[in-house]
């Protein structure tokens, strides 16, 4: 619902940077790739950052940010890594597929991406 309501009011909004924390939280698929476009098109006006674990989100973007936590002495640890073009295909075939990436999955990937 934020999202809607973000891109209803976008034109009006004032407002340089908007922070999305799991906006796709509970959808996938054809949904997924609206909120991404949805999220896109509010990229034109406005600063998006946006945390997903779906793939059609991710590959929207611009840009994309790789956060890792890691246990270290009782506490957690987190690491952000501005992703290259090469390690973006790598990840968003992660998300797609999980632990193993394949050709396959590198390939839809790289679609996703708007890639050949």
């Amino acid at each position: 619902i934020s999202l809607a309501i973000s891109v209803i009011t976008s034109k009006a909004s004032f407002t340089p940077t908007l922070i999305f924390d799991e906006v796709d939280s509970g959808i996938g698929g054809a949904v997924a790739q609206t909120v991404g476009e949805l999220l896109k098109q509010l990229g034109g006006s406005h600063q998006i950052l946006c945390v997903t674990h779906l793939a059609q989100v991710a590959a929207q973007g611009d840009h994309h940010f790789k956060v890792s936590k890691q246990p270290l002495d009782g506490k957690t640890h987190s690491d952000v890594k501005s992703l290259s073009r090469q390690e973006r295909i790598e990840e968003i075939a992660r998300m797609l597929g999980g632990t193993t990436i394949t050709d396959t999955t590198r390939r839809h990937a790289r679609e996703l991406l708007g890639q050949t």
